[in-house]
């Protein structure tokens, strides 16, 4: 049995490794914790924020002081946060950039990650571009949140016909979340996020997300590996 500690982005995330993630990978005798990434803390209040990565700064602390919270050597440790608008202050980031190959760019990235927060029990994950490359790999699945949008439906389903979901680029007009308000200004992923991906299934997403399928099948072979 192993328990797995997810850090995620947001609550976009977070709600989508509890509602989609950890009844699946239960399956496979891995049991599902996750919290968002901290960000700040007042002290007198004694109130912890957490949510939005700001800094690779805040996530590595908030890792690492889970890592120690955590010792026991059935947890692993993971994280879901998005390539886009990843802060700049991430290990590898600036060499990162230069690889077209966005597949061989977020490699880089999680690799990188391993090495600085250095603990085998950890396994780095960065979402290609965005949480909502998942939507669109079934934007037709928009549909079961949002009433009377059959056009702008459609023009999503249109746009992303034949294309792999986790290359959308990442521009500040044209990433996938960008895409979606374009045509559905209603779009609230917290709410409509988990939902969505959820009436998708994880057989879809796999299939058209290449790099989230390659993640997934590690975790499901987490209770099968010995260290």
């Amino acid at each position: 049995m192993i328990r797995l500690h997810i850090t995620a982005e947001g609550q976009t995330e977070q709600a989508f490794a509890k509602t989609v993630l950890a009844p699946h990978l239960a399956k496979f005798d891995v049991f599902v914790d996750t919290r968002c990434v901290l960000t700040s803390k007042h002290r007198r209040a004694a109130k912890e924020y957490r949510g939005g990565l700001l800094t690779y700064d805040q996530a590595q602390k908030d890792i690492r002081n889970w890592l120690k919270e955590d010792k026991h050597p059935e947890c692993r440790f993971t994280t879901m946060f998005d390539l886009y608008a990843l802060p700049d202050d991430f290990p590898g980031y600036a060499a990162s950039q230069a690889k077209r190959d966005k597949y061989k760019c977020v490699e880089m990235l999680e690799q990188a990650m391993a090495q600085d927060i250095g603990d085998p029990r950890f396994i780095p994950y960065i979402q290609l571009h965005e949480f909502e490359a998942l939507i669109l790999a079934a934007p037709q699945q928009l549909a079961w949140e949002y009433l009377e949008h059959d056009k702008s439906i459609a023009n999503l389903k249109s746009m992303t016909e034949g294309k792999n979901p986790e290359l959308i680029n990442d521009g500040p007009t044209t990433a996938p979340s960008k895409r979606i308000l374009a045509e559905i200004p209603e779009y609230d992923k917290v709410t409509a996020g988990p939902s969505i991906t959820a009436k998708i299934g994880l057989d879809t997403l796999r299939k058209k997300c290449q790099h989230f399928n390659e993640w997934l099948t590690r975790l499901e072979q987490l209770a099968e590996v010995k260290t």
